[in-house]
C-alpha cells in the first residue's frame, strides 16, 4: 500500500485511481469541514479567522503536500499502466485542454493489456 500511493514504479488500473482519488477527496472534506464546519456556518469572520490559526495552517500544508505526492505517484503509474512515461502527467499544466485530457486518459482509457516496458498487467489473473 505504500509503494501503491508514494512511489513511482510499477502500473495502477483505472480503479486504483478512481479509489486513490476519491479517498484523497473524501479525506480532504473531512479535514476541512473539522477545521472550518463550525466557524463557516456561524458566519462570523473572526470565528472564521480563528479557525485558521497556526495548527490548522500546518495541518492544511501538510494534507495538500501528502495530496500532491499521492496524487501524482498514483498518475505516474496509471501512465505506466498504458504504457507511456510518468513525465506525461505534465500534461495538466496545458491550458484548459490538458487537464481534460489528463483526466479522460487516466479516468477513462484502459491500460496496456499483458505487461509492458513498466511492468505486468495490474489486472492478469495471477
Amino acid at each position: 500500500m505504500v509503494d501503491l500511493l508514494f512511489g513511482f514504479q510499477g502500473r495502477a488500473n483505472r480503479a486504483k485511481w478512481w479509489l486513490v482519488a476519491l479517498a484523497i477527496f473524501v479525506v480532504e472534506v473531512i479535514v476541512f469541514a473539522a477545521i472550518f464546519g463550525t466557524a463557516a456556518m456561524s458566519g462570523d469572520p473572526e470565528a472564521i479567522a480563528a479557525a485558521v490559526g497556526p495548527i490548522a495552517g500546518i495541518v492544511i500544508f501538510v494534507m495538500v503536500v501528502l495530496a500532491t505526492w499521492i496524487h501524482i505517484a498514483i498518475a505516474v503509474k496509471r501512465y505506466h499502466d498504458r504504457n507511456k512515461s510518468g513525465w506525461w502527467v505534465l500534461i495538466v499544466f496545458v491550458p484548459v485542454i490538458g487537464g481534460l485530457w489528463y483526466f479522460i486518459e487516466c479516468g477513462f482509457l484502459r491500460g496496456t493489456p499483458g505487461p509492458n516496458a513498466y511492468g505486468p498487467d495490474p489486472l492478469a489473473v495471477i
